[in-house]
């Protein structure tokens, strides 16, 4: 990215340029004008289509939470690029964002799942289902599954653990209803902050609709957030009996999905939940 790149942007006058942490999947900038502050994020040799989900999800969120708003996107010499308003962080109230989650949770919809599937480091297979046993075992569990024994990182002793949990997790929701919320779909500490002023946002979501303990089991996963966040959580939008029971189900997703993006380094934690099945 060069000067001459960076003229093409829809943003005049640009004075500074800084790179920032955008995770380790963009490339990303602070732009400043004279007057005003953008996040900018790259996706090189990628086409305008890369950040379609992205925007999606933040202007799906920006219904009940606070969110980076869409200035542009676009597509430069080849490299994908999508431009938002800049959210300066500060400090506040995981009780505050509690219920920030918890408000996004209460916007449902008929059928689980997103009107398209997402093509990104794992597959995200988002065809409407009615019933969610059916959604999560088929299109996120038994997909991981796949691409982990396709990359030498699964086991019969693994699958065997996982189809007694997989039927475990159809038949319970062949006999309990649940309701498809909006979900963040990335919700680990990392996507969450603190304006200036104190305000909880979201940022860098992977929305679908599904069972909101999906997106809260992700809070457990890796730390950050505290009992204040599930007060506040709870306070708005109480959470369903047996919930820590179905915890681990929800848990093994995303450490499936770290093992199939990181290697055999997560496989312990994948079999002790596995282990219990």
């Amino acid at each position: 990215m060069d000067n001459e790149w960076l003229k093409q942007l829809p943003i005049d006058a640009i004075k500074r340029v800084v790179p920032v942490s955008g995770g380790d999947i963009n490339q990303a900038y602070r732009l400043e004008t004279a007057d005003t502050t953008y996040f900018l994020l790259v996706q090189p040799n990628r086409e305008q289509v890369f950040y379609q989900h992205e925007i999606e999800g933040l202007k799906l969120l920006a219904q009940a939470a606070l969110v980076p708003q869409v200035i542009a996107s676009g597509q430069i010499s080849g490299d994908a690029y999508l431009i938002l308003s800049w959210l300066e962080s500060g400090q506040g109230s995981q009780y505050d964002l509690g219920k920030l989650v918890a408000h996004v949770h209460q916007l449902h919809n008929d059928r689980f799942g997103f009107d398209h599937d997402v093509d990104g480091k794992l597959p995200k297979i988002n065809t409407w289902q009615t019933n969610w046993g059916d959604f999560y075992v088929h299109q996120r569990l038994e997909v991981l599954a796949k691409r982990a024994d396709q990359h030498g990182l699964w086991n019969q002793k693994r699958q065997d653990h996982l189809t007694r949990l997989c039927q475990i997790i159809l038949d319970y929701f062949q006999h309990h209803d649940s309701v498809p919320s909006l979900l963040h779909g990335d919700l680990w500490f990392g996507n969450v902050m603190f304006t200036a002023d104190g305000k909880p946002a979201l940022i860098d979501p992977d929305v679908l609709y599904g069972e909101r303990e999906f997106d809260l089991a992700m809070t457990t996963v890796f730390g950050g957030f505290d009992d204040q966040f599930y007060q506040g959580y709870n306070d708005t939008y109480p959470i369903q009996p047996g919930f820590q029971e179905r915890l681990p189900w929800y848990q093994l997703y995303y450490l499936m999905a770290h093992l199939n993006l990181f290697g055999e380094s997560y496989g312990g934690s994948v079999d002790r939940i596995l282990s219990n099945y």
